[in-house]
């Protein structure tokens, strides 16, 4: 700062002051790296809970698979058991041994229906080979019983699959397992399992006389497949030949993007 007179004439030294503008509190380095330890504070214990709610989820599923396959899966093949012995002791009346063949039956049944619960809620059965491998293991149990010569293609790898998808999938490759053995009259079966861009591929095939695709022919097996393809947000795609197979394909999108749900058509295919 200096001085003029009227005439023009500056002092000869001008005064001179220094001063600093501080920035406002949410611009000091020190607020800024308290709010980044904050964020990461913030990010870090949101993953630990998350994580942590996982684990207790994980080992919720692994005591209520064990509790249901000791507990009521034991309970019910003693069920089977005692009850086929009655049925078939010498001093058991007539009149008690068909009623106690059914107990037996029914028994059996839920016990198998128990231990495809108990593989669902599984945790350690959440990869797609688990899946293929008890795939293979029904494919096998159900087409040797009846003579049917099958094929079981399946793709290698480690894909980690939700509960849900998983034990949806399965249910409707094991209804249309039983429907080519109870009603297709086929002598040769195929099972295939590919994965293609994001989305996983289930063919289930035959050679036999084919499904009644009309509307008043679906059964409650076609419309709960079509429901749980649905659920999954999938595509389920149906074909029969005249007199020569059926053709059931389901298409589960991997990404969580629904795809159209349902679609059934006849057209000649060949084997």
């Amino acid at each position: 700062m200096k001085a003029v007179t009227s005439e023009g004439v500056e002092s000869a030294a001008p005064a001179e002051i220094e001063f600093f503008v501080l920035p406002p509190v949410w611009r000091r380095w020190w607020f800024e790296s308290l709010a980044l330890a904050l964020v990461i504070a913030a990010v870090y214990g949101v993953h630990r809970n998350r994580v942590a709610h996982l684990v207790q989820l994980e080992r919720v599923r692994t005591r209520i698979a064990t509790d249901l396959h000791d507990d009521i899966g034991a309970s019910l093949s003693q069920i089977a058991v005692v009850s086929e012995v009655l049925s078939q002791h010498e001093g058991a009346q007539d009149q008690f041994r068909e009623p106690l063949s059914q107990i037996a039956a029914d028994s059996r049944e839920l016990v198998a229906s128990m231990s495809d619960l108990v593989w669902a809620i599984d945790p350690r059965r959440d990869h797609l080979h688990d899946l293929v491998q008890r795939m293979r293991r029904f494919s096998s149990d159900m087409f040797t019983a009846r003579n049917i010569q099958f094929r079981f293609n399946a793709p290698a790898g480690d894909l980690r699959l939700g509960v849900d998808q998983r034990r949806q999938i399965f249910l409707i490759f094991k209804e249309g397992v039983n429907n080519i053995v109870r009603h297709s009259d086929c002598t040769e079966a195929e099972v295939g399992l590919t994965l293609e861009t994001n989305t996983l591929v289930l063919r289930v095939r035959d050679n036999g006389r084919g499904l009644d695709l009309a509307p008043a022919g679906r059964g409650n097996g076609l419309i709960g497949m079509q429901a749980r393809a649905g659920a999954l947000g999938g595509q389920m795609e149906i074909t029969r030949g005249r007199d020569c197979g059926t053709d059931v394909t389901l298409k589960i999108p991997l990404d969580g993007r629904p795809t159209p749900r349902w679609r059934a058509f006849s057209r000649l295919n060949r084997w």
